[in-house]
């Protein structure tokens, strides 16, 4: 008799030398799914699961290992998306096996999953922390509404999960997409900072500035950009962002380019 199959991922692509996902280099995998509609999104075609990319757990991990000797002593193995959250216990599994051989795991996420009133999501979610070493958290907007503007849903259960997280002890790096008279108001940078630094676990925050890199694949998918025409923040605007998220201050805080 054959065996039951395993929890199945669906991959959209994977990066075998990804220096942006986390600490070191890293072996990232991007997953199918997303809920959230971002404005700026620059993947809208990893919004849909085609199904036509599984593998199992095992499987997604032995590709992954190969790549060990690129992470020397600070890389690893990162989980992103599309909407990571959505393939929850398939990310669990394969963190477990990494956990098991050593391996720094980070988790990038937008939250938008995180169920806390959901008692049964919250006992898988627990375990998936078990087994990971740092999340990386996309927080687009503190404010509610403007949050339900952007993206299509609220926002009060992922701020809830950066909570969760920090009081769990789990390390945090939170970023921040900065979009030109969007999300750079100076009101809402000063109160995603405050909210933040309520977090013990946070080592490290990114100002992600902006860009139209992924506007081909609006294009190309036949969905309208919702953005057409809006700029690029300017590198004054970047550093301000970022002195009001006072970046600097966290352990992990990128070093200042020379």
């Amino acid at each position: 008799m054959s065996q039951p199959s395993a929890t199945l991922g669906y991959i959209h692509s994977v990066e075998t030398f990804g220096l942006v996902d986390g600490p070191g280099v890293r072996y990232v995998l991007f997953l199918q799914g997303c809920a959230m509609r971002c404005q700026y999104c620059h993947n809208p075609e990893t919004w849909a699961f085609t199904r036509d990319t599984a593998k199992t757990p095992q499987e997604a991990f032995d590709a992954a290992y190969r790549y060990r000797n690129y992470w020397r002593n600070n890389g690893g193995l990162t989980i992103s998306g599309g909407e990571p959250l959505l393939q929850l216990d398939f990310v669990s599994e394969v963190f477990r096996l990494a956990h098991a051989k050593g391996i720094q795991t980070a988790l990038d996420t937008s939250g938008q999953p995180f169920a806390p009133d959901n008692a049964d999501w919250m006992a898988r979610f627990d375990r998936l922390l078990e087994n990971t070493s740092l999340v990386i958290l996309d927080l687009k907007e503190i404010d509610e509404e403007k949050h339900r503007a952007l993206t299509g849903h609220g926002n009060a259960n992922i701020l809830a999960m950066a909570r969760y997280v920090a009081d769990k002890g789990v390390d945090l790096w939170i970023r921040h997409v900065l979009v030109p008279d969007l999300t750079d108001d100076a009101e809402g940078l000063r109160k995603l900072d405050a909210f933040i630094r309520t977090l013990p676990t946070v080592r490290r925050v990114e100002v992600l500035p902006y860009h139209t890199l992924g506007l081909f694949k609006w294009q190309n998918l036949g969905i309208p950009y919702p953005l057409e025409g809006v700029r690029v923040p300017t590198a004054e605007e970047v550093q301000t962002a970022e002195e009001l998220l006072h970046v600097r201050e966290y352990p992990d805080a990128p070093k200042e380019k020379s």
